[in-house]
């Protein structure tokens, strides 16, 4: 497997729920723990970055959680002013004013000039090389192939000129593998997986973007095996629940809900494993499938990050 780390461009996305703002900041996290610089960017504001990172809002202009850390959220007009003043030449102070209106006019007209911002922001961090891996908690499954694929779409629309140019410089890197690649992050579960097999195949009919790895988040370990299971089973009587009772002095109804607990967990073990498998065997057999554990704990914020971050090193 290539190493993800050394790639310049990784989208991270999936099904909503399944973790990939956590699976992201800790990308960022490992990454900058490797002596890396790393920005990692929220397609869509919510704060999730901010809380993942205990840092403060996270502004378009980045914001420091370490040395080698940085964390952003898009912003399409700070991306058109700052598109103006690089690429264009058209100094540009305080909003935009007319040219935004007129931007959210055209960009009603014609779906996926949004996107062309915020990926082209993306590929221009990579292009200016500010940072060695840019890391993109990009939008769930709904939204992130359109994303994707809007340089292409603009690309076979507009024949010459600057908007031209500036596809086809994107286009080079999204669609080299060595520098660029998207990441799906899912849960052990009917829904999520179903998704994130739907999200593969249109990533690779619809985008000329390389599917990394996927990763199956929240996996449970497995905490009993057949043995225990016989175990459960003998001790699941009324009498023997009411002797083990007795011997720690606890009530018989707690002994049977610790029983039914054991069983239940071995259950959600067992279905889990079930939908490993279907998506093991609905990717591409080159695809990297990689596990992170399921946290038991009441870690979150950074705490949880850095667990996260550690998980994932090991899988990598």
């Amino acid at each position: 497997m290539t190493d993800l780390l050394s790639r310049r461009l990784l989208f991270v996305t999936g099904k909503g729920g399944v973790g990939k703002t956590t699976v992201a900041a800790a990308f960022g996290l490992l990454a900058a723990g490797q002596g890396r610089r790393t920005l990692v960017c929220e397609v869509e504001p919510k704060g999730d970055l901010a809380a993942a990172y205990e840092c403060g809002s996270t502004p378009f202009t980045g914001r420091r959680v370490n040395p080698a850390l940085s964390a952003m959220s898009m912003d399409t007009e700070a991306a058109l002013r700052e598109y103006l003043r690089l690429i264009a030449g058209v100094p540009v102070v305080g909003r935009v004013g007319p040219v935004a209106t007129a931007f959210d006019f055209v960009a009603t007209a014609a779906p996926g000039i949004r996107e062309i911002l915020t990926i082209g922001k993306l590929c221009y961090e990579v292009r200016a090389r500010h940072y060695d891996l840019v890391v993109v908690d990009a939008s769930s499954t709904g939204h992130v192939v359109g994303q994707l694929a809007a340089p292409t779409g603009i690309n076979e629309l507009v024949r010459v000129g600057r908007i031209r140019n500036q596809t086809r410089w994107m286009l080079e890197i999204l669609s080299d593998p060595r520098p660029t690649g998207a990441v799906i992050v899912t849960t052990p579960e009917e829904m999520p997986v179903a998704e994130a097999l739907d999200l593969s195949e249109r990533i690779r009919a619809e985008t000329s973007v390389n599917l990394a790895c996927v990763i199956a988040n929240r996996v449970l370990p497995e905490l009993f095996g057949h043995r225990e299971e016989a175990v459960f089973e003998a001790l699941d009587t009324a009498s023997r629940s009411r002797a083990i009772a007795e011997g720690t002095r606890s009530r018989a109804g707690d002994v049977g809900a610790v029983l039914s607990a054991a069983r239940l967990a071995v259950t959600i073990r067992r279905d889990g494993a079930q939908h490993l498998d279907r998506l093991r065997d609905g990717i591409d057999p080159s695809v990297p499938l990689l596990y992170l554990p399921y946290l038991f704990g009441r870690a979150h914020g950074m705490r949880a990050i850095r667990q996260v971050a550690h998980a994932l090193g090991e899988e990598l």
